[in-house]
């Protein structure tokens, strides 16, 4: 049976500069959603580039002492490095400084002019340089361009235009009949809103004013304006020919199933290309995808600002796998995500090192201490097994129904529920207390064989997104590679097999202190603003209590205990269960504390402890002890954590 196709592009990057994380997020958005179909059994083509035309490029190449093609030559060959570094499949890299592209693009201006949809004029308004991009007066916002927010400055010149008005209600009424063309929808809203519905005008498709860029082959000393030579490379780059001569690979790609782009460019691809498709008789591409920007702390990235981070360097700090992660999972679907480096540091711990990696590092040691790694499901259950399966077994298909979305993010949540689930199952369980029992031994077996299994599922899913992860968790394990198909049954992990002997970490833990330290040496302005020497701490005074003896304090025991597994209590909007371990034993903990950590926040934290609390039930949820925190006159809550690092049980006097 022929598979079924899909083509799927990103935009072309623009080779203005090196690209920072925000540019990259798109190439591994792209990515993890390429993989998961290919997953699914499509044949994927997947198309990504470089835009290299421009008067902004033929200004830097002046800057630079060089020509421009030699600046473009410099910049598509990091981009690519950068794309390359972060593991991504594309299947083709194209530059429309290709020369079949260029060709193209000189034979589709000509067909638009021979069939009147462009002409001849002159162009007075007011243009951005940076987004290469004509304005009216009443487009600008506070006097700036709209787009990227720099100043304007007045421009006239000859140029040629495109009749966008003769498009524009077939536009609307497809974008009117095919609610899945845009997506998120708040994106269509904005462009039938702002652009469509009060009328378009003719976009300017030419320039005289500087020389790099394809030239019109019928007026040489106008060049191709930047939008109709970049957006055409998603039919150029596979085998599209203006004059009727495209290749079987055109014919069995076109239309593209997703373009998947920053919502910043959205207005070019959602109303200048589908025009041009129009124009040239082409079928509209079948979905358009806006997704929102990484911003670096509270703002966009900008090199002017100096919080611009870099994939390759975040990579060195945290490896490509983990810079995958955080990219893709800290992503929502339709607003802004937020990278710093502390946020990359808490979810390493937390859901990388803690969560995945302590998962698999003890199922490993514990299957060879107690079996000398031999896995093997001897069918001793008990009614916690199917919870554990039901997880397991739901998990694809949730990942699955998210993907089919875009929700990319939510669908990696799914996988580390189903991680989570396992990390529970072990607390459930207690491997360790029934090693110490002959006549559970069987039962022992049968534990550690559903660990293994529930994790090779979850690891064949995770392989979209951290492709390099998954595949060291299953070689560890020796599992086989499955299908979403094989995925509706559970036990296919062969009884029997042996898992490695040593156990790989997968994320090393890192020391916020030490990480934010070498960032400083990097990057002497990434540090906190020193406080004002005159300002003191501010200080909180609160109603004393009656007075206790020693022997009333000798009474409470505290300890050191690790949470290793949250979740908010659904009775509650206040309350969240921890799981937290303390010595050998993990006791429950229900706590107030909703408002202020997130279930995954709190995952992997050391905290003080009252562990002989008599245990009570809140929102009909047992808790058998206290977790302890400070409280600001705000009523903002702060977890006691330990100064130095502690062992879980560490007696707290």
């Amino acid at each position: 049976m022929e598979k079924k196709k899909f083509y799927m592009t990103t935009a072309i990057a623009y080779t203005s500069g090196k690209p920072h994380i925000g540019n990259t997020y798109e190439i591994i958005l792209a990515d993890a959603i390429a993989r998961f179909k290919r997953a699914q059994g499509y044949d994927v083509f997947f198309q990504t580039g470089t835009d290299e035309h421009g008067q902004k490029i033929e200004l830097k190449a002046q800057e630079a002492g060089i020509t421009p093609k030699e600046y473009v030559d410099n910049v598509a060959g990091e981009i690519k490095r950068i794309w390359d570094l972060v593991n991504t499949s594309y299947d083709k890299f194209i530059r429309t400084t290709d020369e079949d592209h260029e060709k193209q693009v000189q034979k589709i201006f000509k067909k638009l002019y021979d069939q009147g949809d462009i002409y001849k004029g002159s162009y007075e308004g007011l243009y951005c340089t940076p987004c290469e991009s004509f304005w009216t007066e009443s487009q600008l916002v506070d006097g700036k361009c709209p787009d990227c927010g720099r100043e304007v400055k007045p421009a006239k010149e000859e140029a040629y235009f495109f009749r966008m008005s003769k498009y524009a209600q077939r536009l609307i009424d497809h974008i009117n009949s095919h609610p899945e063309f845009i997506q998120p929808v708040s994106r269509k809203n904005e462009m039938m809103n702002n652009f469509l519905l009060p009328g378009l005008q003719d976009l300017c498709v030419s320039r005289t004013s500087f020389k790099w860029g394809i030239p019109v082959t019928f007026d040489p000393k106008h060049v191709t304006y930047v939008w109709l030579d970049a957006l055409t490379n998603y039919i150029t780059g596979i085998g599209y020919d203006c004059d009727g001569e495209s290749t079987e690979q055109f014919k069995k790609n076109w239309p593209a199933d997703l373009h998947l782009i920053g919502k910043d460019i959205i207005r070019f691809h959602t109303i200048y290309w589908p025009i041009f498709l129009m124009a040239l008789d082409l079928p509209l591409p079948k979905q358009v995808f806006g997704h929102p920007w990484l911003l670096q702390g509270d703002g966009k990235m900008s090199k002017s600002k100096g919080n611009v981070l870099y994939a390759d360097e975040l990579v060195d700090f945290f490896g490509v796998d983990a810079v995958r992660y955080f990219v893709l999972h800290e992503m929502p679907f339709e607003n802004d995500g937020v990278i710093t480096w502390e946020l990359m540091v808490e979810r390493l711990n937390s859901d990388l090192a803690n969560t995945l990696g302590n998962l698999v590092n003890r199922t490993i040691s514990m299957s060879n201490k107690y079996f000398g790694g031999v896995v093997a499901d001897k069918g001793v259950t008990e009614p916690v097994d199917e919870e554990l399966k039901a997880v397991a077994l739901q998990t694809p298909k949730n990942v699955t129904e998210k993907m089919e979305k875009l929700r990319v993010a939510d669908a990696i949540s799914e996988i580390f529920t189903l991680f989570k689930r396992c990390n529970k199952y072990i607390d459930e369980t207690m491997p360790w207390a029934l090693a110490k029992d002959e006549t559970k031994q069987d039962r022992l077996a049968t534990v550690l064989y559903n660990l293994v299994e529930s994790i090779s599922i979850g690891a064949t899913l995770l392989e979209s997104f951290m492709p390099e992860t998954a595949e060291k968790v299953l070689a560890q394990l020796h599992a086989q590679r499955r299908s979403l198909d094989e995925m509706e049954n559970y036990g296919l992990y062969v009884s029997g097999t042996k898992v490695t002997e040593k156990p790989e970490i997968l994320f090393a833990r890192l020391d916020l202190n030490e990480v934010m330290a070498k960032v400083a040496e990097l990057h002497p302005q990434v540090q906190e603003a020193p406080a004002e020497e005159t300002q003191e701490e501010p200080v909180i005074d609160i109603e004393p209590k009656e007075e206790i003896t020693f022997e009333d304090f000798e009474k409470m025991q505290f300890q050191v205990g690790e949470i290793i597994a949250c979740e908010a209590v659904k009775k509650s909007r206040k309350l969240l269960c921890s799981q937290v371990k303390i010595g050998s034993q993990v006791k429950q903990i229900v706590s107030g504390i909703r408002a202020h950590y997130s279930p995954e926040e709190m995952v992997g934290k050391k905290v003080m402890v009252l562990v002989n609390l008599k245990p009570a039930k809140l929102a009909g949820v047992l808790s058998e002890g206290m977790l302890l925190c400070a409280e600001d006159e705000n009523g903002e809550l702060a977890l006691m954590v330990p100064e130095k690092k502690m062992p879980a049980g560490a007696e707290i006097c």
